[in-house]
């Protein structure tokens, strides 16, 4: 059952109830009305005729057209009876008072009122008002299967007028897939309807956004892993030329193990794991950085310092940072500086490339945040990772010409003391 038909069943009751209502009403009221006016007629000519009678004027009737007068014993016998088909019962006689009261009765009304003579009775046919609602009650009749119709049609007109959107935008979301996730092209009121296709929306741009950053996870897994496997195949292929070459063993047992920790790495950066395990050594951070620094060939000055670190996530972490830089400004454009400032040792990367967007800084650690430079964005978050991970933390600030990455490690604590 659609959501069109269900709307157009549910107002189609309330529509068909709305009219039973009025019209049953607007009958009531009518009869009523004729009641009330016939009643008050009757009991406005049951005084004065009462009155007439108290004051000894007997011979004068003092009623209107069609209205028949009788007369009654206190035990209730007739008197004076006009009309034969007017004769009330005992049970109406009972309890009249000089206050005219109505009776109502079979084909007739009666208003009754005490007098000296006895018990005095207008009666009045109600034929007339009988008629008048069976014509009243046909032309309801005739109205509902009218307007019950039109409303039925006007009902299934509004329900598709606002079911419409609705359903394109159902045949919209229908027609996305993993392969197409572009947002459903509806321009609606902000009302349920369009903020249900905003939220829609938002959900398709948050799957393809994930989509895309799993593309791109995966090409900075293959990045990250092509050097040490480049590597590992030129020991393995010298360890087949010569078997007992124990250094290219190694190297490559050394290089595996990296490879290992890398994809551990990339493992957790994916499941969002804030906290690393560590294998923590005494690190001379100036020979790591000289290290790094060689291996991009680029420039190093630096200060003989020493923390509490992995030397091989910090050298991976430095690898990324001088990465970076290589690719907005060459080998040549790259410098590595170490120097001490307070407790922590500051490692800063410059180059003299072309600068970060300023709107893309507050970004620029996050997972996958692709800057002019090229990369996938994947290598700054790893390093800010591994940073925080050692009780540090990685800044950047850049303008056209100069970008500088700066690295906070605390020192050893015999560092401190010493300074």
């Amino acid at each position: 059952m659609s959501f069109r038909f269900r709307l157009f069943l549910s107002f189609s009751l309330l529509w068909l109830l709305f009219l039973v209502g009025a019209l049953y009403l607007a009958g009531r009221g009518v009869e009523k009305a004729l009641r009330g006016h016939l009643e008050a007629t009757l009991l406005e000519d049951a005084k004065r005729a009462a009155e007439a009678y108290r004051k000894g004027q007997t011979g004068t009737l003092l009623t209107t057209g069609g209205v028949y007068l009788h007369l009654y014993a206190e035990d209730g016998v007739p008197l004076l009876l006009t009309r034969e088909d007017h004769r009330l019962p005992q049970e109406a006689l009972r309890g009249v008072g000089e206050t005219p009261k109505a009776s109502w009765q079979k084909g007739f009304a009666a208003a009754l009122a005490r007098t000296p003579l006895g018990l005095l009775a207008l009666t009045q046919d109600t034929a007339s008002i009988e008629l008048a609602l069976s014509a009243l009650r046909q032309a309801l009749l005739e109205a509902f299967f009218l307007l019950f119709p039109l409303g039925v049609l006007l009902v299934y007109l509004t329900a598709r007028l606002a079911a419409s959107p609705l359903e394109r935008a159902a045949r919209e979301i229908a027609g996305r897939s993993p392969e197409r996730l572009d947002p459903v092209p509806l321009r609606l009121p902000k009302d349920e309807f369009g903020r249900m296709v905003e939220a829609v929306n938002g959900l398709l741009m948050a799957l393809k956004e994930a989509k895309e950053k799993e593309q791109a996870f995966l090409a900075e897994a293959s990045h990250e892993l092509r050097t040490p496997l480049t590597v590992l195949l030129g020991h393995l292929d010298r360890l087949g030329r010569n078997p007992l070459d124990r250094e290219a063993l190694a190297t490559a047992r050394t290089t595996a193990e990296r490879m290992r920790r890398l994809v551990e790495d990339l493992l957790a950066l994916a499941r969002g794991e804030a906290e690393r395990t560590l294998n923590p050594h005494i690190v001379d951070l100036k020979a790591l950085a000289e290290e790094a620094a060689k291996e991009y060939g680029v420039a190093f000055q630096g200060e003989a310092l020493e923390v509490l670190g992995d030397p091989d996530r910090l050298l991976q972490m430095l690898r990324n940072l001088i990465a970076n830089g290589v690719r907005a400004a060459g080998k040549e454009g790259v410098e590595v500086r170490l120097l001490r400032e307070g407790p922590y040792a500051l490692l800063a990367v410059e180059d003299r490339g072309p600068g970060i967007p300023q709107d893309l800084l507050p970004h620029l650690f996050q997972r996958f945040a692709r800057g002019p430079g090229g990369g996938t964005g994947l290598g700054l978050a790893i390093a800010q990772a591994i940073a925080r991970a050692h009780g540090g933390e990685i800044l950047v600030e850049s303008r056209p010409g100069r970008t500088v990455f700066r690295v906070r490690l605390p020192l050893l604590a015999w560092e401190e003391e010493e300074a």
